[in-house]
């Protein structure tokens, strides 16, 4: 159990307790159902959705299906590799998620491997896939981050700003709740990228090149306020360097250079996917 506050928002001793309910000996964690509820909703936006990229359901729930379980493999294994000076002490361990030892990137690398692959064995295009996919991911991001809340982790170094937290896990200290940070981020991208596709996306992978900025950008900074990053096995010049910072620092740059080589580019989406939009606005011209 914790005592969670937010002093500069008027939320004080707020009761968290990480087990939602237990049956008999086995407990149910807040953060597994956050991220089941975020899942579920994902998928169920992608489903819903898929239409509109011109991907086939079927063979899209295909790709999902495979996508969720190497999603947690590439979740444990980025952590495990950049914890390996601990696991490699203790193999037994590496297996063993129970108590936490996940990373997003992981999950998203794994689940973009294993989707494409399936999209590959089914003859899926794959631009489409992504577009869809990478928004649907900033549904799952946006409501999993609050795992972190309940876990009372992931949160930065001291601040005294409005938005600072203090609990037992801060030791009463105001921290800068980097879970919140991305989750409300996340959100806006979700609506960003959700209003994009409808008005303003001209081809497929678009939305996909914006996901890179619009999450990389985020992360660059939030995760450089963390206490609890993953770090290089060797400096730079120098310096540590956090794996999740750098890593989203090139996607930024790499989605940059992406929507900047296909700004010109229109594949006509916009006329395949949303026809009768079309002719009702040139009947109103």
């Amino acid at each position: 159990m914790f005592h969670v506050s937010f002093p500069g928002l008027g939320i004080n001793d707020l009761p968290i307790n990480r087990v939602a309910f237990s049956i008999g000996s086995f407990n149910v964690y807040w953060y597994g159902i956050l991220i089941a509820i975020g899942l579920l909703l994902a998928v169920t936006y992608a489903y819903c959705n898929a239409h509109r990229y011109d991907v086939d359901r079927n063979k899209l729930i295909d790709c999902v299906i495979v996508g969720i379980i190497t999603s947690v493999i590439g979740a444990r294994a980025y952590y495990v590799i950049f914890k390996w000076d601990y696991f490699s002490a203790h193999p037994g361990e590496i297996i063993d998620i129970r108590d936490g030892g996940i990373a997003i990137y992981g999950a998203i690398i794994g689940a973009l491997v294993g989707g494409l692959i399936m999209a590959k064995i089914r003859k899926m295009k794959f631009l489409p896939i992504l577009d869809i996919t990478m928004t649907s991911f900033l549904i799952g991001q946006a409501i999993g981050r609050w795992g972190n809340f309940f876990n009372q982790e992931a949160f930065g170094t001291p601040t005294d700003n409005v938005f600072r937290m203090v609990s037992e896990n801060t030791g009463g200290v105001g921290v800068h709740p980097c879970f919140l940070y991305e989750s409300v981020w996340c959100a806006l991208g979700f609506l960003f990228l959700f209003i994009f596709n409808r008005k303003f996306q001209k081809y497929h992978g678009q939305v996909f090149y914006l996901y890179l900025v619009w999450y990389g950008l985020e992360r660059t900074f939030v995760e450089g306020l963390r206490t609890d990053s993953l770090y290089l096995p060797f400096q730079v010049f120098g310096y540590d360097i956090r794996v999740s910072q750098a890593l989203s620092a090139v996607l930024v740059i790499v989605g940059i250079i992406l929507l900047i080589v296909n700004r010109k580019k229109d594949d006509g989406m916009r006329e395949r996917t949303f026809p009768k939009q079309r002719k009702k606005s040139k009947k109103r011209g």
